[in-house]
């Protein structure tokens, strides 16, 4: 058997993602994070994961500059682990992955969660594709190209 190689070189950015935020503690975390979860503590509690291996992946995310280590809100002495620009742009790929859940995942009338608009209390919409002329894509419609180093990337905007 062949060697498996570490995706973080890999010129695919989905390989690269995966490698990075992909195991499913890191995306758990990430999205304890999005309902406002900031202490090592309430990581722990709500996903009710072992505490090395939550200290392991809060470590990876603080290196990978999806999480800042900042002083407690409060005031008191502990740290918070909050959210860089960098972690909250990964916010859609966790609604696709959500949307996706809800949609395929469970039986008809079985429980589940939904995220929902704070401003009107509706579900979100779904998560769409668009071309840059606004036309809904699917996969047929798209193509992937090499961007070597040092070439012009394609304009989009």
């Amino acid at each position: 058997m062949a060697k498996q190689e570490s995706l973080r070189t890999s010129e695919c950015p989905v390989a690269r993602t995966l490698e990075s935020i992909g195991e499913r503690w890191c995306l758990m975390i990430i999205r304890e994070a999005f309902d406002d979860v900031r202490r090592f503590s309430e990581f722990q509690k709500n996903l009710g994961l072992a505490k090395n291996i939550l200290a392991s992946r809060l470590k990876q995310l603080v290196d990978l500059g999806v999480f800042e280590i900042c002083p407690a809100s409060d005031g008191s002495a502990y740290r918070e682990y909050v959210l860089t620009e960098k972690g909250r742009s990964i916010f859609p790929i966790v609604v696709a992955m959500r949307q996706w859940g809800e949609r395929y995942m469970f039986d008809e009338g079985e429980a589940h969660s939904l995220l929902l608009d704070n401003a009107n209390g509706q579900p979100i919409q779904p998560l769409e594709v668009y071309s840059s002329e606004g036309k809904k894509l699917q996969p047929a419609d798209c193509h992937r190209q090499r961007v070597i180093a040092g070439s012009k990337i394609p304009e989009t905007f």
